[in-house]
C-alpha cells in the first residue's frame, strides 16, 4: 500500500502541476494580452532595454542587441538594431540574408505530434458525447418519461448525479488522451542515451538517436574511423629502385640517406613523437599527427633516430614553416645552413609534390633532371601500384636557396617549386577489423555508405574494397574532387541540384575532397527530391573545417579522440572510440528507439479503446462505467507510467539491422500494429461485455448493473475489473512483438525491468482487489474466481497467436495514423524565399515572446516616469519620453519572422513623420 500511495502521489503530483502551470499560463497570457491589447493601444518593443533606460530611448538610433537563449535550441529572441526609414529597404535585404532556417523535425517528432493530435480530438469527442447522453438520457427518463418535477430539496441529490456524469466524462478523456507518450518518449531516449554510452557513443543532441534509427546514407571518413589510423611505412621509391619492403640502410645510396632522414626529422611537428609500448611486448605508441608517426617509424626502421637531429636544431630555431593546409596538400619547413644558404625540406601527397620536382636523386644520391615523361612513369609504375596496395604515397623533397640575396618567403608559389625528389614511401593505414562486417550490417539495413577522404583515388578506392563499400561488377562511381566538382557546377562555377542529383546515388567514394565537397556533398543529398523519401544523413568528421558538413547533416558524428573542439562542438554524437562499428551500434539503438515507442502505442491504444468503449457504452446503457473513476486511473496508471518503463526499456538486438529504414512517410501505426490494435480489443470487448451482461449467471452472484447512487462495491464489477487488468497484463507480453513474430516471450528475460513490472503490477492488484474495498469500488475474490480472471486474461496469449496467423493484406484501413503528408513533411513557404518547417505552437510561443517584450517595454516606459517625479526632473522631459517612447513604438512592426529562434523588429525613428508624430498628444489608455 505504501509503494502504491508514492506511485499515486507522483502521478497526481505530475499531472496536478502539469494541469496548474498550464492553467497559468494560459492565464497570465490572457490576462497580459488582454492588458496589451485591449486596454492599450498596440505597440512593439523598443530595442533598447538597459538600467539607463532613458539613454536609451533618447539617443536616436541607438541599438542594442538582446539575446535571449534557451537550453536545447529553444527558441531565442533577437532584436536587431534600429534603423531610420530612409534604410528600410537595405534593413528587409540585410534580414534577408542573415535570416536562419529552422532545422525541421525528427521523424519520429513529426509523426508522434500529428498522432497525439488525433487521439487527442478523438478522445475529446468520445468525452463530450459520453456526458451529454448521460445528462440527456438522466433528464428525459426523471423529467419526460416518469414526468418527475424538479423539487428544491432534490437540487443536491441531482447535482450529485451530473457531477457523476461528469467525473464519467473526464475519467474517459483521461483514458483517451495518450499522456503518458511524452513520458515514453523520455524514457526510451534517455535510456538509450545511458546505454549507448558504453557503445562508445556520447549523445549530445538527444533526438539524434532517434534520427540515427531513420538513417539511409553515412558519409565516412577514411582514417581513423574505416582504418586504425596507426600508419606504418612498408614500401618506398628511393634512387630509382622500388622497394616492396623497407630495405638494409646500407643499400640506399649514403647522401640520399642522410637527406631523407634529416627532412623526415625537421619536417615534422616536434610534438609528433613514437614512444616506447605500454606494455612490454606491445607496440610502439605514436603521438601526434599519424602520417608524420609512420614517417619516423621509417626513420627507426633505418636504425636512424630522429631526435638527435631535433636537438641539434630545435623548433625555434626554424626559419619558415609553411603548414600542412587542405589546399597545399603539403608541409614545408625552411632551415639556415651553417654557410648562410637556406634548405627547405617538403613532403606531402606525391601527386602534389611530384609536380612541382624539376630533379630527382639517382641511384648514387645526385640529382638528375626530372622530365615530364619520368614523373609519368614514376606515376605509372610506382605511386599507382602503391596506391592500389591501399597505400597512403608521401613524396619527400628539398631544395636549397642561397643566402644573398635572400628570396621572397612569402612568395609561395615560387618557394615551393623546382624541387628535388628524394624517395616516395608507401604507408599503410591497415582497415580496422571489426569495419567490414560493420559495413556489411548496413548495407542490409538499407543504408548506403560513402566514405569522403583526401587520400588518392586509388588509395581510396583499394581501401574502399576491402572494407566492402564498393564491389567489383557493381554500377558505382569513385571520383576525386576535382571531377565532382566539375560534374555538379555550371558555367559560372555554381553549384546546380539538378547535376549533384545525377552523380550521389551512385557515388560511393569521393577522393581529394575539401571540407567544402564534403558540405556540398550532404547538402546536396539532403535537398535531392529525386527520390520519395528525403534522405536522412550522418556523417563523420574531426577537423576544424568539417564543422559545416557536421552542421548541415541530420546526424553529426565527432571524432573523440582525433576530432577538434571545433567539430565535437558542431556533432550530435561523438564517438569516443574513432570507430565506425560505433556508428552501426547508434543505428541499432535509434532504430530501438522507434520500436519501443511503437510497442507502446500499441499497447495503450489496445486499452485507451477498450476503456474508452466500455466506459462509453456502460454508461450510456447502465448509467453507470463498469469502470470507476479511480479504477481508470490505476489502469491508466499501468498503460502510461509502468507500460512506458516496461516497454521503453527494451534492449536492441540484431534483427533490427536486417530491415531498411522506416522513412519519413510511413505511418508510425503500421498495418500489422492495427491489427494486433483491433485484435486485441474485439476480444477485450467481447470478455467485458459477457462479463457486463451475464457475469451475474456465469458467477451466480448479484448483479452490479443498475445500482443506486452510493452502493456498496459489487463482485460483478470486481470480476470484470481484475479480468481487465488481467488481460492488459498479458496484452503487454504481447506488445513486444510489433512486426507479426510469433514467439513474444523471446530475450523477455534480458529486460529486468520488464519482468519486475509485470509481477509488481500483478501484486498490486491482489492488493487493491483484496483489500482495496470502497476507495477502489472493489469487493474481495475468492481463489476461484481469480482463478477465472487469469485464465481469461491468459487468453490474450493465445488469441495473440490467432491474430498472427490473418494476413496483413486485408487489413488496408486505419494505415494512415501518425503519417506525416507531403504538406507536414515539405517545410512551408517564407517570405524570405526559404523553405522552412514552422509549426503552430513554434508561431503561439513566438508570438508570445513578442507580447512580452511590449510589456517589458511599457513597464520600462512607465518606471521611467517614476523615475523622473523622483528625481524632481520636471514633467515635460517625462512627457516628451513618454510621448516619443508611443509613437515610435507604434510605428514599429514585426517584418520578418525567419525562425522560432530568431524574430526580427525594425522601426523608424528618425524618419519625418516619425518626428511630426512625436509632436502629438500620446494616446492613452487606463485599466
Amino acid at each position: 500500500m505504501l509503494f502504491l500511495f508514492i506511485v499515486l502521489c507522483v502521478h497526481v503530483r505530475v499531472c496536478v502541476c502539469a494541469w496548474a502551470r498550464a492553467c497559468f499560463c494560459s492565464f497570465t497570457f490572457g490576462l497580459h494580452c488582454y492588458w496589451l491589447d485591449c486596454s492599450h493601444p498596440p505597440i512593439h518593443p523598443i530595442a533598447t532595454i538597459a538600467t539607463d533606460g532613458a539613454a536609451g530611448i533618447n539617443a536616436p538610433g541607438s541599438a542594442s542587441l538582446i539575446n535571449v537563449k534557451k537550453p536545447d535550441g529553444a527558441a531565442a529572441m533577437e532584436m536587431q538594431p534600429l534603423k531610420s526609414a530612409e534604410g528600410g529597404e537595405a534593413d528587409e535585404k540585410e534580414r534577408k540574408r542573415v535570416s536562419v532556417p529552422k532545422k525541421e523535425k525528427s521523424v519520429l517528432q513529426g509523426k508522434l505530434t500529428k498522432l497525439a493530435v488525433q487521439i487527442g480530438k478523438a478522445g475529446l469527442l468520445m468525452s463530450a458525447i459520453t456526458v451529454i447522453i448521460l445528462v440527456l438520457f438522466f433528464a428525459i427518463d426523471n423529467f419526460v418519461m416518469q414526468k418527475r418535477p424538479w423539487l428544491p430539496e432534490c437540487t443536491p441529490i441531482y447535482i450529485q448525479y451530473f457531477v457523476k456524469f461528469f467525473i464519467i466524462g473526464v475519467t474517459v478523456l483521461v483514458v483517451a488522451v495518450p499522456e503518458g507518450l511524452p513520458l515514453a518518449v523520455t524514457i526510451s531516449l534517455a535510456y538509450s542515451v545511458k546505454k549507448m554510452m558504453k557503445d562508445n557513443n556520447l549523445v549530445r543532441h538527444l533526438d539524434a538517436c532517434e534520427t540515427m534509427g531513420n538513417a539511409t546514407a553515412i558519409c565516412s571518413d577514411k582514417t581513423g574511423t574505416l582504418t586504425t589510423n596507426r600508419m606504418t611505412a612498408v614500401q618506398c621509391y628511393v634512387g630509382d629502385v622500388h622497394y616492396k619492403e623497407i630495405p638494409d640502410p646500407g643499400a640506399l645510396p649514403p647522401k640520399s640517406l642522410e637527406l631523407l632522414i634529416n627532412a623526415i626529422s625537421l619536417n615534422s611537428a616536434y610534438t609528433t613523437k613514437i614512444l616506447p609500448p605500454d606494455k612490454e611486448g606491445g607496440l610502439p605508441k605514436q603521438v601526434g599527427n599519424k602520417t608524420e608517426c609512420g614517417l619516423l617509424g621509417l626513420v627507426l626502421d633505418l636504425k636512424r633516430d630522429y631526435q638527435p637531429i631535433r636537438n641539434q636544431i630545435p623548433e625555434e630555431k626554424l626559419y619558415k614553416v609553411y603548414t600542412f593546409n587542405s589546399v597545399r596538400k603539403s608541409m614545408s619547413t625552411v632551415i639556415k645552413l651553417p654557410d648562410g644558404s637556406f634548405r627547405m625540406y617538403s613532403k606531402g601527397a606525391s601527386e602534389i609534390v611530384l609536380k612541382k620536382c624539376s630533379h630527382v636523386l639517382n641511384e648514387v644520391g645526385e640529382a638528375r633532371v626530372f622530365r615530364p615523361r619520368d614523373k609519368d612513369e614514376m606515376v605509372k609504375k610506382v605511386i599507382e601500384p602503391m596506391a592500389c596496395d591501399g597505400l597512403r604515397t608521401i613524396c619527400v623533397g628539398y631544395r636549397d636557396f642561397p643566402g644573398d640575396p635572400e628570396p621572397n618567403w612569402d612568395d609561395e608559389n615560387n618557394i615551393l617549386s623546382d624541387l628535388t625528389a628524394i624517395c616516395v614511401v608507401g604507408i599503410e593505414d591497415p582497415v580496422r577489423p571489426e569495419v567490414p562486417d560493420a559495413i556489411q550490417k548496413c548495407q542490409r539495413a538499407g543504408i548506403t555508405v560513402r566514405m569522403v577522404t583526401g587520400d588518392n583515388i586509388n588509395t581510396a578506392r583499394a581501401i574502399a574494397i576491402k572494407c566492402g563499400i564498393i564491389h567489383p561488377g557493381e554500377d558505382f562511381l569513385c571520383i576525386d574532387g576535382k571531377e565532382f566538382n566539375r560534374r555538379i557546377r555550371n558555367e559560372k562555377g555554381e553549384v546546380e541540384q539538378e547535376r549533384i542529383d545525377k552523380v550521389w546515388p551512385k557515388l560511393r567514394v569521393l577522393a581529394r575532397s575539401s571540407p567544402t565537397d564534403k558540405h556540398t556533398l550532404v547538402k546536396g543529398i539532403i535537398d535531392s527530391t529525386m527520390v520519395d523519401q528525403r534522405q536522412v544523413v550522418a556523417v563523420t568528421g574531426d577537423g576544424t573545417n568539417d564543422g559545416p558538413a557536421l552542421k548541415k547533416a541530420d546526424v553529426g558524428f565527432a571524432m573523440g579522440i582525433a576530432g577538434t573542439d571545433v567539430a565535437k562542438e558542431a556533432s550530435d554524437i561523438i564517438l569516443t572510440d574513432d570507430n565506425f562499428s560505433s556508428i552501426v551500434k547508434a543505428v541499432m539503438w535509434g532504430r530501438n528507439v522507434y520500436d519501443s515507442i511503437s510497442k507502446f502505442l500499441q499497447f495503450q491504444l489496445t486499452v485507451n479503446v477498450v476503456a474508452v468503449i466500455v466506459a462509453f457504452t456502460g454508461a450510456c446503457i447502465t448509467q453507470d462505467s463498469p469502470l470507476k473513476a479511480v479504477q481508470m486511473l490505476w489502469v491508466n496508471l499501468i498503460m502510461d507510467t509502468f507500460a512506458s518503463l516496461a516497454l521503453a526499456t527494451e534492449p536492441p538486438t540484431e534483427s533490427l539491422l536486417k530491415r531498411k529504414p522506416y522513412g519519413r512517410n510511413k505511418p508510425l501505426i503500421s498495418s500489422t500494429m492495427t491489427k494486433n490494435i483491433l485484435g486485441h480489443g474485439v476480444y477485450q470487448l467481447i470478455i467485458i461485455f459477457t462479463l457486463l451482461f451475464a457475469g451475474e449467471q456465469i458467477f451466480d452472484i448479484d448483479s452490479g448493473r443498475n445500482a443506486p447512487l452510493h452502493s456498496p462495491p459489487s463482485e460483478h464489477y470486481t470480476i470484470i475489473f481484475n479480468t481487465f487488468v488481467m488481460m492488459q497484463l498479458f496484452n503487454e507480453i504481447n506488445a513486444r512483438k510489433i512486426h507479426g513474430e510469433r514467439n513474444v516471450f523471446d530475450g523477455i528475460f534480458r529486460n529486468p525491468i520488464f519482468c519486475s513490472i509485470v509481477f509488481g503490477t500483478f501484486a498490486m492488484q491482489i492488493v487493491i482487489v483484496q483489500f482495496g474495498g470502497k476507495p477502489f469500488s472493489c469487493q474481495p475474490l475468492d481463489l476461484e474466481k481469480w482463478m477465472w480472471c487469469v485464465f481469461l486474461g491468459l487468453g490474450e496469449l493465445v488469441w495473440g497467436q490467432v491474430i498472427a496467423s490473418i494476413p496483413n493484406a486485408r487489413l488496408r484501413f486505419l494505415r494512415r495514423a501518425g503519417q506525416l503528408t507531403q504538406k507536414d513533411e515539405c517545410p512551408e513557404e517564407d517570405v524570405n524565399e526559404e523553405n522552412e518547417e514552422i509549426d503552430h505552437a513554434e508561431r503561439e510561443l513566438r508570438r508570445g515572446q513578442i507580447l512580452w517584450f511590449r510589456g517589458l517595454n511599457r513597464i520600462q516606459t512607465q518606471i521611467e516616469v517614476v523615475n523622473t517625479f523622483k528625481s524632481g526632473t520636471s514633467f515635460q522631459g517625462a512627457g516628451a519620453l513618454r510621448r516619443q517612447s508611443s509613437t515610435t513604438s507604434q510605428t514599429q512592426d514585426v517584418t520578418n519572422v525567419s525562425s522560432p529562434s530568431h524574430v526580427s523588429l525594425s522601426n523608424a525613428l528618425s524618419s519625418p513623420t516619425s518626428t511630426t508624430a512625436a509632436t502629438a498628444p500620446p494616446t492613452t489608455g487606463q485599466c
